[in-house]
């Protein structure tokens, strides 16, 4: 593979796995080669080595003689997930809080400030984009590389999922007032609290399982 074709097909790479995290491709969705390459306007060349790099990353699923798919994650294996990725965040948010400096803590509040103008203008696909850099900027604050990309590649698996939860009513408000806990804890070098707290945000349980569960049966129904 020459460079110019390896950049294209993590270019493309990139772009179809935009089009699950928002909902475009949903769960399920046959994805056919020959569209897609006409959509991008490229071969089936690198749309097919785009593909198998999303099927390494669990994103999609490739199928002999039946092509791929975009991944479906059942209810009980997505509560697994998010426990791991509560566990993860968790760790993050414990180092950060003994770790970062306080450059690093003006970027974090930054990033919550941002977070709150796509709350004040009710945008949930806004603040998911935004939310997420939030995220990211307590998993490089933990100083733990190994760590940080754990936590990315369980994070880009769970986005679509993610900002589902976000278009659950009053969900937007409600993330960003436990963001403003979490970035006060950090700040404070409150190690455990800032876990503790890190946790429960990304926890899916009680309504808030119901929930996720609804949107879920919508998605598969649009699908």
């Amino acid at each position: 593979m020459t460079d110019t074709t390896q950049t294209r097909s993590e270019t493309l790479r990139e772009q179809i796995e935009e089009m699950i995290a928002v909902g475009t491709l949903k769960p399920g969705q046959h994805l056919d080669e020959t569209v897609l390459a006409e959509k991008f306007g490229v071969s089936r060349t690198p749309i097919r080595e785009a593909l198998i790099q999303l099927a390494s990353m669990g994103i999609i699923v490739i199928r002999p003689r039946r092509g791929a798919i975009v991944a479906e994650i059942g209810p009980q294996q997505l509560i697994e997930m998010f426990e791991v990725m509560a566990e993860l965040e968790a760790m993050c948010a414990r180092l950060a809080a003994r770790r970062m400096s306080p450059a690093e803590h003006a970027v974090l509040k930054a990033t919550h400030l941002a977070c709150k103008e796509a709350r004040d203008e009710a945008d949930s696909d806004a603040y998911f984009y935004k939310n997420e850099e939030f995220h990211r900027q307590i998993y490089i604050g933990s100083k733990n590389a190994f760590l940080e990309e754990q936590a990315r590649v369980l994070q880009r698996r769970l986005r679509p999922y993610r900002r589902l939860q976000l278009r659950v009513r009053n969900r937007v408000t409600a993330s960003f007032d436990e963001h403003g806990a979490v970035v006060d804890a950090i700040i404070e070098g409150k190690g455990e609290l800032a876990a503790e707290l890190l946790r429960q945000h990304i926890m899916i349980q009680g309504q808030r399982f119901s929930d996720l569960i609804a949107s879920l049966a919508e998605l598969a129904s649009e699908a």
